[in-house]
């Protein structure tokens, strides 16, 4: 595990937490992972840190002082420089409405106290090789749309799309099986990873941020609903 996991150095993680007992005990367990840690114990202290060292993961606890997670992960969003930054909240509420909320801000995942460390790790793992910590040589072309897995970018008609790491990851596997549809169980399998116990409406959630990301002003909507089955890549009605 660890470092054998990535291929590459030792990840770093933010933990933003306030109870020490638990940003204690995530430390220590990320650390015998093979990830680097550092702590924060509040929404602005996080905010500093990452712009003196921007983590490869933000592990970002829904109820903080001084300022909210939510308002964090607002925040990295904003800012170019952390808005594709793997986001993973961290909440005791464990309200539907909340974790959508929480993904329509911009995290990438959530997850709901009490957790396993197991399940922790799981999503992490996922979500670190979404947002490009394996590259992938080459690139996919789609209509107008090309993906270049080497340099995890994205273009439209030769503008910059900006994507989150799942929708990057989500937008590759469509186009490496373009015209076909999927259900959300079988996107969530392929994308999130089979081990991986995310409700099939997150889905949604990502998918619609695809799309914001993808459309300019007159161009066609390649990622099709097809009601009852699921999603395709498509340039003609499925």
């Amino acid at each position: 595990m660890g470092e054998a996991l990535l291929g590459v150095g030792k990840p770093l993680v933010l933990v933003v937490e306030d109870e020490a007992a638990l940003a204690t005990m995530l430390r220590y367990n990320l650390e015998k992972q093979g990830f680097r840690v550092e702590e924060a114990g509040d929404g602005e202290e996080a905010l500093m840190r990452i712009s003196e060292a921007k983590p490869d993961l933000v592990l970002l606890d829904w109820m903080l002082p001084v300022m909210s997670g939510i308002e964090v992960c607002r925040q990295l969003r904003r800012r170019p420089t952390t808005r594709d930054l793997p986001v993973i909240m961290v909440t005791a509420r464990s309200e539907d409405q909340d974790a959508v909320r929480g993904l329509n801000i911009g995290a990438d995942d959530y997850i709901t106290k009490p957790f396993s460390v197991d399940a922790l790790l799981a999503r992490m793992r996922a979500l670190l090789r979404r947002s490009g910590a394996v590259p992938a040589k080459g690139q996919l072309r789609f209509h107008d749309i090309t993906l270049d897995l080497a340099q995890h970018r994205t273009s439209r008609n030769g503008r910059a799309v900006h994507l989150g790491p799942t929708e990057f990851r989500l937008l590759e596997f469509l186009m490496q099986h373009p015209c076909r549809v999927f259900s959300r169980e079988e996107l969530l399998d392929s994308v999130w990873g089979p081990d991986i116990h995310v409700e099939p409406r997150t889905v949604d959630v990502h998918i619609r941020r695809l799309r914001r990301a993808l459309n300019g002003p007159g161009e066609l909507d390649v990622v099709r609903t097809v009601r009852a089955a699921g999603y395709a890549l498509d340039t003609e009605p499925v």
